[in-house]
């Protein structure tokens, strides 16, 4: 009987230390909590997380920054400065944008989009007048926020786009019109690049030389501004069939020119201008030609596009447009891959009296001469007087108005002899000859032909 009441007391005494440890470590769940910051759905990171800056929410993502965003949330306000999608779509560099995403540069992609975001709450009503660094998230970076003169609010370079476009009680989001890279990532990408130029030497044979171009295939540097190396010829797409490659934005491999956008200024100088309406319908629409242009402007090369009005292109027929390549092939000989304006081409008809300029549809050229004191393009009846003079001229594109379309020569000789009718010649009866010849024969050995 002892030992059953003792073997009972054993089991209730174990039963309660079980408890005792349950209860303190409930007790102690609510210290650690407490501790943790906890993120409700009106917090400004989920704010961010759903709002259009879906470029910057998804590299905080990729940079494995949310739980590090949320304690500072917990601790403080923060003010996050949001670059626009296209700043980080278009406008950024493509190779330096590869360098953030690589995985070992993980710590420049930290360090790049903590210094977005400050540790305390500025909106727009307590914008500073003065230029005031303000410190950031980031490690030793600082944010110079001002005032322009016109009443522009600026943080370091870029300008405040949306003001308290995103507001939460703990913290706010203002939209900037770029990206601001710190000094110590843009040296980190440069390092890097240089690092991966040295750190393994290739064999190299003896150098080669460009069939194209007769140079070497590895040329020096081009500077900003010179001329391209290759002939535009050799930069033109392969054909009609093959469209073109999208044209670079600031960030391409020449870094200076805008062709896309040149290209649709010029087009937009059309539409409004008025009469030249199907000459922007066939660049946009019924071919590439506006986004090859653009291309080549890109990439450094110049163009005068001699461009028939509507009363001009309306007199094509079916036939001219209907054939595979047909608008293409129109088009090009109507670009000039020089930039030449109505004052250039007028001295130089009225000095030389005719001259030839080559076209991107080779081998043909169009003949440019003066008439009734302005120039006349083309032969006979395809050709074309320039009737709007610098319609659009940007030091990189010229757009001259003309009265007709024109027709290489050789196209004009072959449409006529396609057109002319065939007239069937009877042949003369040489009967008659045969004869008057064969009594001739007989007479000279003394026989006549009765």
């Amino acid at each position: 009987m002892d030992s059953s009441s003792i073997y009972g007391v054993s089991h209730i005494f174990t039963f309660f230390l079980l408890f005792l440890l349950q209860l303190c470590s409930l007790s102690a769940f609510p210290h650690n909590s407490s501790t943790t910051p906890q993120i409700n759905s009106n917090s400004i990171l989920v704010a961010l997380l759903d709002s259009h800056y879906t470029e910057l929410a998804e590299l905080v993502e990729k940079a494995l920054l949310l739980q590090q965003l949320e304690d500072a949330v917990g601790n403080h306000n923060i003010t996050i400065f949001a670059p626009r999608n296209k700043a980080l779509e278009r406008d950024l560099d493509p190779e330096f944008k590869r360098f953030l995403l690589e995985p070992r540069n993980l710590r420049s992609l930290q360090t790049l989009l903590m210094s977005h975001i400050l540790p305390t709450r500025i909106s727009s009503r307590h914008w500073p007048n003065s230029d005031r660094h303000h410190s950031t998230l980031g490690n030793h970076h600082h944010l110079h926020l001002a005032t322009n003169p016109s009443g522009q609010m600026t943080v370091d370079a870029a300008e405040i786009l949306r003001a308290d476009d995103v507001v939460r009680p703990d913290g706010i989001i203002h939209g900037i019109e770029r990206l601001i890279v710190p000094r110590s990532v843009q040296e980190d990408f440069n390092r890097r690049r240089n690092l991966a130029d040295i750190s393994a030497v290739i064999p190299e044979g003896a150098p080669e030389i460009d069939p194209r171009t007769h140079r070497l295939k590895k040329p020096a540097p081009v500077p900003a501004g010179a001329p391209p190396v290759l002939p535009i010829y050799d930069a033109l797409a392969p054909g009609p069939s093959i469209a073109p490659a999208p044209a670079p934005g600031p960030g391409g491999p020449r870094h200076h020119f805008n062709g896309e956008r040149q290209v649709k200024d010029f087009i937009h100088t059309l539409l409004h201008y008025g009469g030249y309406n199907e000459m922007a319908d066939i660049l946009v629409n019924l071919t590439s030609l506006a986004t090859e242009m653009g291309r080549l402007v890109s990439e450094g090369y110049v163009l005068t596009v001699l461009a028939p009005n509507d009363e001009a292109m309306a007199k094509l027929t079916t036939d001219q447009l209907s054939e595979p390549g047909a608008p293409e092939q129109i088009m090009y000989y109507h670009i000039i891959p020089e930039y030449q304006t109505e004052e250039s081409m007028y001295n130089a008809v009225r000095r030389f009296g005719k001259v030839r300029y080559d076209t991107l549809r080779l081998p043909h050229k169009v003949l440019a001469q003066e008439s009734d004191g302005s120039v006349k393009f083309g032969h006979g009846d395809s050709s074309a007087y320039l009737f709007d003079p610098d319609i659009y001229t940007d030091g990189r594109i010229s757009v001259q108005g003309i009265d007709g379309v024109l027709i290489p020569p050789e196209e004009e000789e072959e449409r006529t002899q396609r057109t002319t009718p065939l007239v069937k010649v009877a042949a003369k009866p040489r009967r008659g000859k045969l004869m008057e010849m064969a009594c001739s024969m007989l007479g000279a050995f003394g026989q006549g032909c009765q």
